[in-house]
Protein backbone atom coordinates (compact mmCIF):
# COMPACT_ATOMS: atom_id res chain seq x y z
CA UNK A 1 0.00 0.00 0.00
CA UNK A 2 1.20 3.29 -0.74
CA UNK A 3 2.18 6.15 1.96
CA UNK A 4 -1.72 8.01 1.93
CA UNK A 5 0.22 11.26 2.23
CA UNK A 6 2.28 11.06 -0.89
CA UNK A 7 -0.95 10.10 -3.02
CA UNK A 8 -1.70 13.70 -4.32
CA UNK A 9 1.64 14.06 -6.34
CA UNK A 10 0.27 11.20 -9.16
CA UNK A 11 -2.49 10.36 -10.95
CA UNK A 12 -4.16 6.99 -9.05
CA UNK A 13 -3.69 4.43 -11.24
CA UNK A 14 -5.37 1.02 -9.38
CA UNK A 15 -8.87 1.09 -7.79
CA UNK A 16 -7.01 0.94 -4.46
CA UNK A 17 -5.11 4.36 -5.12
CA UNK A 18 -8.07 6.13 -6.38
CA UNK A 19 -9.69 5.36 -2.90
CA UNK A 20 -6.72 7.25 -1.15
CA UNK A 21 -7.04 9.89 -3.42
CA UNK A 22 -10.61 10.29 -4.80
CA UNK A 23 -12.44 8.23 -2.27
CA UNK A 24 -15.32 9.03 0.35
CA UNK A 25 -12.21 10.50 2.94
CA UNK A 26 -9.57 11.40 0.20
CA UNK A 27 -7.52 13.98 -0.60
CA UNK A 28 -9.61 16.24 -2.98
CA UNK A 29 -12.62 15.33 -0.60
CA UNK A 30 -10.19 16.95 2.10
CA UNK A 31 -9.69 20.12 0.07
CA UNK A 32 -13.60 21.11 -1.21
CA UNK A 33 -14.34 20.16 2.50
CA UNK A 34 -11.94 23.30 3.47
CA UNK A 35 -13.04 25.67 0.00
CA UNK A 36 -16.67 24.71 0.96
CA UNK A 37 -15.98 26.28 4.65
CA UNK A 38 -14.76 29.81 3.45
CA UNK A 39 -16.81 29.84 0.15
CA UNK A 40 -19.01 33.01 0.10
CA UNK A 41 -18.80 36.38 -0.68
CA UNK A 42 -17.87 37.48 3.30
CA UNK A 43 -16.39 34.67 4.83
CA UNK A 44 -12.90 35.72 3.92
CA UNK A 45 -13.44 38.91 4.76
CA UNK A 46 -14.69 38.03 8.11
CA UNK A 47 -11.85 35.51 8.47
CA UNK A 48 -9.20 38.31 7.66
CA UNK A 49 -10.47 40.76 9.68
CA UNK A 50 -10.83 38.44 12.99
CA UNK A 51 -7.46 37.85 12.18
CA UNK A 52 -6.39 41.60 12.90
CA UNK A 53 -8.47 41.53 15.99
CA UNK A 54 -8.58 38.94 18.93
CA UNK A 55 -11.98 39.43 19.17
CA UNK A 56 -14.66 41.71 18.02
CA UNK A 57 -18.63 42.23 17.96
CA UNK A 58 -20.76 42.40 15.62
CA UNK A 59 -21.95 45.66 15.01
CA UNK A 60 -18.44 46.49 14.52
CA UNK A 61 -17.65 43.54 11.66
CA UNK A 62 -20.75 45.27 10.20
CA UNK A 63 -19.07 48.77 10.14
CA UNK A 64 -15.46 47.07 8.84
CA UNK A 65 -17.39 45.27 6.11
CA UNK A 66 -19.47 48.21 3.63
CA UNK A 67 -22.23 46.32 1.91
CA UNK A 68 -22.89 43.23 3.95
CA UNK A 69 -26.43 42.89 5.74
CA UNK A 70 -27.13 41.81 8.91
CA UNK A 71 -28.89 38.93 7.77
CA UNK A 72 -25.59 37.76 5.54
CA UNK A 73 -23.36 38.93 8.39
CA UNK A 74 -25.53 36.88 10.84
CA UNK A 75 -25.64 33.60 8.49
CA UNK A 76 -21.85 33.41 7.65
CA UNK A 77 -20.94 33.42 11.52
CA UNK A 78 -22.97 31.35 11.93
CA UNK A 79 -21.52 28.89 9.50
CA UNK A 80 -18.23 29.87 10.54
CA UNK A 81 -18.68 28.88 14.11
CA UNK A 82 -20.14 25.93 13.03
CA UNK A 83 -17.58 24.82 10.72
CA UNK A 84 -15.56 25.40 13.86
CA UNK A 85 -13.64 28.18 12.22
CA UNK A 86 -14.57 30.75 14.78
CA UNK A 87 -15.90 31.17 18.17
CA UNK A 88 -18.72 33.05 19.65
CA UNK A 89 -18.65 34.15 23.16
CA UNK A 90 -21.89 35.08 24.64
CA UNK A 91 -21.33 37.06 27.95
CA UNK A 92 -25.10 36.42 29.37
CA UNK A 93 -25.59 40.24 29.70
CA UNK A 94 -28.42 42.26 29.20
CA UNK A 95 -28.74 44.19 26.19
CA UNK A 96 -27.29 41.14 24.61
CA UNK A 97 -23.36 40.98 24.38
CA UNK A 98 -21.87 38.66 22.06
CA UNK A 99 -17.92 38.67 20.72
CA UNK A 100 -16.56 36.42 18.05
CA UNK A 101 -12.90 35.01 17.84
CA UNK A 102 -10.81 33.13 15.91
CA UNK A 103 -10.65 29.52 17.10
CA UNK A 104 -7.48 27.40 16.99
CA UNK A 105 -8.56 25.60 13.69
CA UNK A 106 -9.50 28.83 12.60
CA UNK A 107 -6.22 29.99 13.39
CA UNK A 108 -4.34 27.14 11.81
CA UNK A 109 -6.09 28.05 8.38
CA UNK A 110 -4.14 31.21 8.43
CA UNK A 111 -0.63 30.21 6.99
CA UNK A 112 -2.62 28.30 4.05
CA UNK A 113 -4.93 31.06 3.06
CA UNK A 114 -1.29 33.20 3.00
CA UNK A 115 -0.12 30.32 0.57
CA UNK A 116 -3.32 30.83 -1.52
CA UNK A 117 -2.77 34.81 -1.65
CA UNK A 118 1.19 33.76 -2.34
CA UNK A 119 0.40 31.64 -5.27
CA UNK A 120 -2.39 34.04 -6.40
CA UNK A 121 0.04 36.63 -6.66
CA UNK A 122 2.54 34.87 -8.53
CA UNK A 123 0.37 33.14 -11.07
CA UNK A 124 -1.41 36.57 -11.84
CA UNK A 125 -1.09 38.74 -15.37
CA UNK A 126 0.53 40.99 -13.44
CA UNK A 127 2.89 38.85 -11.82
CA UNK A 128 5.85 39.16 -13.95
CA UNK A 129 5.23 42.77 -13.13
CA UNK A 130 5.61 42.80 -9.54
CA UNK A 131 5.36 39.87 -7.27
CA UNK A 132 4.10 41.14 -4.01
CA UNK A 133 4.99 39.67 -0.77
CA UNK A 134 2.75 39.13 2.47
Amino acid sequence: MMDETSTHFYVPITQEQREICLGPEGSAWHVARVIKMIQSRWKLPILFRLYADPSIRTLQLKRDLPGVSQKMLTAHLRELASDGLIERIDFGEKPLRVEYQMSEMGRQLLPVLIAARRFSTSHSPKADESSEEI
